[in-house]
């Protein structure tokens, strides 16, 4: 009978040590710190579990930024074939990581994601390959989105989603500022034809109008409680199409006539974003639309030494701006764009500087909040090339998987994902 109760007890502790350690341990880990191989796929990893309704944890402040999760069918595999680095760990380990985050004296918290945000790109259906570092990630995560232009944001479809992004894009109507340089090339012709024929068929008489409208019905959908995040010309070209709204500051190879020599004392501060008290540029072929974008001559950088810096917030008071960071650097390589740094004399009080370069007097990283929702807006055009030209081939991602630039973007397109929080005081 012993023996009989020894043989039994042994056969039951060989099944227990065959089963997968997996089996026993209920979380996974996402590292986002320099452990990472695919900083960027991560993003799509969790974007994709959002998908199959698995809560994740965003331990902020916590490797970088990782994400956690309830271990779930599938969930493994698919980091796997992402190639995303991940760790298996008990319960226990993971309510050891929860008290370490939790301590008053650790500038970390977590963050729930509990919903697939829907994103919107705002982008022509001609866009040419070198326009947006936003397609490209979002592309390279596999993180679906949805292509809408000016009819549909004329149509209302903005509400059908949570994050609208905008790009290089010229909402004051002169195409970019691209004559001097481009206007023989059949891109440039094409993308006229395309504007002034959407400008028709909405009922308006000028390209310039109808990008007012569009912009107006953009800061509803914030207002609303939409996320909108912008790079690059559709930064400051933004919030001069809402400050000029009713004001013709066109010239006439744009729109066929002269614009209002008045401008400039008409423009309406009360109506922008970000920026106030901002001189427009006069000059129709000049490629900048105002001095909010610091010139090269008095930035004083060059490639070699053009870094911002990040801002560290209060996890625990600001996650917010801290969602926008994470990062597993701090310093960031500068990239330069149509609208490369915001002069910060020209930000409006209110606004969250979230990444500086402090000795230039320049902001490339900001956020704000208006109504319900929130916009972010990120000078620069592609953060893995320094002076990204028209013309140019898209960035190859494969070769930049752990980007701390493109990180930047990313943040914005899981932050509409997260549980609010109530304010702590």
């Amino acid at each position: 009978m012993v023996l009989k109760r020894i043989l039994s007890l042994v056969l039951v502790l060989a099944a227990w040590l065959s089963v997968p350690a997996a089996a026993w341990a209920n979380h996974v880990l996402i590292p986002m710190d320099e452990a990472q191989k695919e900083h960027l796929k991560a993003y799509g990893a969790t974007y994709w579990l959002l998908g199959k309704q698995v809560e994740v944890d965003w331990l902020l402040n916590y490797r970088g930024g990782a994400f956690a999760f309830p271990n779930a069918a599938g969930a493994e595999n698919e980091l796997a074939v992402r190639g995303v680095t991940y760790q298996v760990i008990s319960d226990a380990q993971y309510n050891s990581i929860l008290q370490e985050i939790a301590d008053p004296n650790a500038n970390m918290d977590v963050m729930k994601l509990e919903k697939v945000p829907k994103i919107a790109v705002y982008t022509p259906k001609g866009k040419q390959p070198w326009d947006d570092a936003v397609t490209m990630v979002l592309t390279y995560a596999e993180i679906p989105y949805t292509q809408i232009y000016d009819d549909e944001v004329l149509h209302g479809d903005l509400p059908k989603y949570d994050w609208l992004h905008l790009h290089h894009e010229d909402f004051t109507g002169q195409y970019g500022k691209f004559f001097a340089s481009y206007r023989n090339r059949p891109w440039y012709q094409q993308q006229q034809r395309d504007s002034e024929a959407t400008a028709k068929r909405n009922g308006f008489s000028k390209v310039s109008v109808m990008k007012g409208a569009v912009a107006t019905k953009m800061q509803e959908f914030i207002a609303g409680g939409g996320f909108m995040f912008a790079m690059c010309s559709a930064t400051d070209s933004y919030d001069i199409a809402l400050a000029g709204l009713g004001i013709d500051m066109v010239e006439s190879m744009y729109d066929g006539d002269p614009a209002d020599p008045a401008a400039q004392s008409k423009l309406n501060f009360n109506r922008t974003l970000a920026f106030k008290d901002f001189t427009l540029e006069r000059n129709p072929i000049q490629y900048e639309y105002s001095n909010i974008d610091m010139q090269p001559f008095e930035r004083g950088v060059y490639e070699d030494n053009d870094y911002f810096q990040l801002f560290t917030f209060s996890a625990k008071y600001d996650p917010v701006p801290t969602m926008l960071t994470q990062d597993h650097e701090k310093t960031i390589k500068g990239f330069m764009g149509q609208t490369t740094a915001f002069r910060k004399s020209l930000i409006k009080p209110d606004v969250v500087v979230m990444g500086e370069n402090k000795a230039s007097g320049e902001v490339r990283y900001m956020h704000g909040t208006l109504g319900k929702g929130t916009w972010t807006f990120y000078g620069g055009h592609d953060p893995e090339d320094y002076q990204h030209l028209v013309e140019e081939e898209p960035t190859d991602l494969s070769l930049h998987p752990n980007s701390p630039g493109y990180r930047l973007i990313l943040n914005n397109i899981l932050f509409p994902a997260a549980k609010k929080k109530k304010q702590k005081t």
